[in-house]
């Protein structure tokens, strides 16, 4: 009997142990789309998911992650993608030397990591990143000395995720993600923009897996702590946009910008700033984190004349699906010995070519 091919996902970082099917708790945007790739992809391979907290998973089904450890053994896997460490990426390589193995980046990479690049180059491990910019900045990271081969492939949004006739709060905004991306500044804008217009409030989600002092709440802030993704989606919806104006964290990625605007809802995000550019959809979604009076103009003019976005469908589970299955279809065709030789086709991007910046926390939960 033929059997699919077998592929290994390797998270030594994982905050919390998740399953490939169920999961009860929500979960952060890594962990969501390393879900939907598997979900979409199964049936033409078969996935396994190793895992450094496989023990906190709370399902038995049977999907759920084996512990970490278990990757470097010989469980038939032919080929292995390991999430954001490369140093693991490294240690995989000498269990499985005739393996194809890539790092599949979801960070951006701290500046003690500048040797990645030699040792990810000498033991032929390719990176795959979620944006192009995400893919620039990586590549200018390590430019001063042997480089991998690197690629990439955005994050995946549900196919489903439209706009309805939900209706909205003109005077609610929305923060949605960990808060370390931010969420004090964010807090402190929206403090100062609460006294110019003092009918607004703030929902602000948490996923839960990082402890961050952020100071005081201002008036006017509601904790919403850790959402399912459907709750999460319906105050997406209810909405006048996601509140995001902050220049310190620099997004990969911003998958929870993409599904606002898949659903409609504009969003405030740091013009330049990480993925940011490359991701919103329409340019009026770019400020300056620091300046209230643009703040303001951008939603004031939102609540006289809501936009109607028009998302180009390019971060589609559809879309991003059929890229995986033939950077993986690449990936398992190599023989042995052979490595990773362009297992990853550079896939076609999107977006400008403006240089891109990005800053990195000092601390951050998924860190090598």
């Amino acid at each position: 009997m033929n059997f699919p091919p077998a592929i290994g996902i390797v998270d030594p970082c994982a905050p919390n142990g998740y399953a490939l099917s169920e999961n009860d708790a929500p979960l952060g945007g890594t962990e969501a789309t390393v879900i939907k790739i598997a979900q979409a992809l199964q049936g033409r391979f078969r996935f396994f998911l190793f895992q450094a907290n496989a023990h906190k998973c709370r399902s038995r089904c049977k999907h759920a992650p084996f512990p970490l450890e278990h990757a470097f053994q010989d469980h038939g896997c032919q080929a292995f993608f390991v999430i954001n460490s490369w140093k693991v990426a490294c240690r995989l390589r000498r269990a499985h030397p005739q393996k194809p193995i890539v790092l599949w980046l979801h960070v951006h990479p701290g500046r003690h990591n500048r040797q990645m690049g030699k040792r990810l180059a000498s033991a032929n491990i390719d990176v795959l990143c979620v944006s192009k910019s995400h893919c620039e900045s990586l590549k200018r990271f390590l430019s001063e000395g042997p480089m991998p081969k690197i690629s990439h492939i955005y994050n995946p949004i549900a196919d489903d995720l439209t706009p309805d006739t939900t209706p909205r709060d003109m005077n609610r905004l929305f923060f949605c993600s960990a808060p370390h991306k931010g969420l004090k500044q964010v807090l402190a804008q929206f403090d100062a923009l609460r006294e110019r217009l003092p009918d607004l409030t703030l929902e602000v989600a948490d996923p839960g897996y990082l402890r961050w002092d952020v100071g005081p709440l201002p008036d006017g802030v509601w904790l919403r702590g850790r959402l399912p993704h459907d709750r999460l989606i319906a105050r997406l919806r209810r909405s006048l946009c996601l509140f995001y104006p902050q220049d310190k964290f620099a997004e990969t990625f911003g998958l929870v910008i993409a599904e606002a605007n898949a659903v409609g809802t504009p969003v405030l995000v740091q013009r330049g700033l990480g993925a940011n550019d490359e991701v919103t959809c329409t340019a009026e979604q770019l400020i300056e984190a620091n300046n209230l009076d643009q703040l303001e103009a951008r939603i004031r003019h939102w609540q006289r004349n809501f936009p109607r976005l028009q998302t180009d469908g390019r971060f589609r589970l559809i879309q991003i699906a059929g890229q995986w299955h033939e950077a993986l279809s690449n990936m398992v065709s190599v023989g042995p010995g052979q490595a990773s030789e362009n297992i990853l086709k550079p896939q076609i991007s999107y977006g400008g070519d403006d240089e891109l910046f990005f800053k990195r926390p000092p601390h951050f939960s998924r860190r090598e």
